[in-house]
Parts: C-alpha cells; structure tokens; sequence
C-alpha cells in the first residue's frame, strides 16, 4: 500500500509542535530555585544544589510535543469496521496546578479512503498530552485531530486518567479515575455504529 501524507495526499512530513516563543532554560532554572528557596527548601545541602535545574529540564520535557510523520495507507480493500487501538499510555500536567494526570487512552476509528499508520494514533496522544491541559479539551483535541488528518467514517476517543491535583492535595482522592470522550461522524451520529463502539469500550480492561 502507498503511504501517503495524510493532509496533502503526497509524500509524508512531519507533524511540528506548535510554534513556541523559545525556551530559556536558565531563566526557568533562576525561576524554579526562588520558588523552592520561597518555600524554605534548603538548597545549600550538596545533594539539592542542581535540584532547581533538574526541574527545569523535566518541565521542558513534560511540556515540548514531539514532531512525527502523520503517514496513512490507501483503503485498497474498502475497510469499514471499527478499528480500536486501546491502552495507550499517556501523561500530562493539569493547567490549573501544573501537577500531572496520568492514564490512558482508547482511540477508534471507521476508516473511509484511507488507513491510519497505527502507531500515529499514540504519538497524537503525546502530540496533545505534552503541555499544560486539561483533560476534556486534550478528548476532544484527539479527535478532532483525526478528523481533520484522516477524514475518516466516524472516530472516538476515551481518556481515563488519575489527576494528582485531586490525589495529592485538596481531597486527597487517591486512585479516582476521571474519564472524558469525544465522538465525530458515525460514531457519534450513527446509533448502531455507536452502540457497538460502546460494547468495544466496555469490553476493554
């Protein structure tokens, strides 16, 4: 099968992140030693001293997209059953309080002209995981993703994920599970398409 851009139908390129002012990683480092040294954390002990730089690259990494080639295949053989990739393990930072959700994400989809490269249904969960989120938005990020890249028959998408904001703090509700989904075209409109999406979920661990 041809692999093709999923956008322009020619040869694959790479999905960049977003376009970003720059990153100054000494400034973030500067910033992230005044909020501990603010919070009385002693710096001065040998083993904390590079602590606030530490933290600095981790939030770089926690909050930069990856680039990746969004390719697809031509739906020679007229594909048209629900394609589910289940389990795909992300996590992001909560926009409210900077601290990580982590779970996991379920993608189907209803192919129409076109197969999705399977791998690219997980790296557009980190392409929308990676910055400040929340979790709702990044559902409806995901599919709507999809539609635009792939335009398939019908797509769907469940995020079920443990948000620290509330297992760490505030209630202290550990091991809740917040689950969002979003659905477009048969998935969402067709009722007996949508009905054996929803059996597919319930039937996932």
């Amino acid at each position: 099968m041809e692999q093709v851009d999923t956008h322009t139908r020619g040869p694959a390129e790479a999905v960049k992140p977003r376009r970003r002012c720059g990153i100054d990683i000494a400034a973030a480092g500067a910033a992230a030693e005044a909020m501990l040294r603010a919070l009385d954390v002693d710096l001065d002990v040998v083993d904390r001293r590079e602590t606030p730089a530490r933290m600095a690259r981790a939030f770089v990494e926690l909050l930069t997209p990856p680039a990746f080639n969004p390719t697809a295949f031509d739906n020679a053989e007229g594909y048209d059953e629900i394609v589910v990739v289940a389990g795909i393990g992300f996590h992001s930072l909560c926009e409210h309080h900077a601290l990580p959700f982590v779970g996991t994400a379920d993608i189907a989809y209803v192919p129409a002209k076109m197969l999705a490269g399977l791998s690219k249904l997980a790296w557009v969960v980190q392409l929308f995981a990676r910055r400040l989120q929340v979790q709702e938005r990044m559902t409806a990020q995901i599919a709507d993703w999809l539609v635009e890249q792939m335009d398939p028959a019908g797509v769907g998408v469940r995020l079920r994920a443990e948000h620290l904001c509330m297992s760490l703090r505030g209630p202290h509700a550990g091991g809740s599970s917040t689950t969002t989904f979003a659905a477009r075209g048969v998935l969402r409109d067709h009722p007996d398409r949508r009905r054996e999406w929803m059996g597919m979920l319930a039937g996932l661990p």
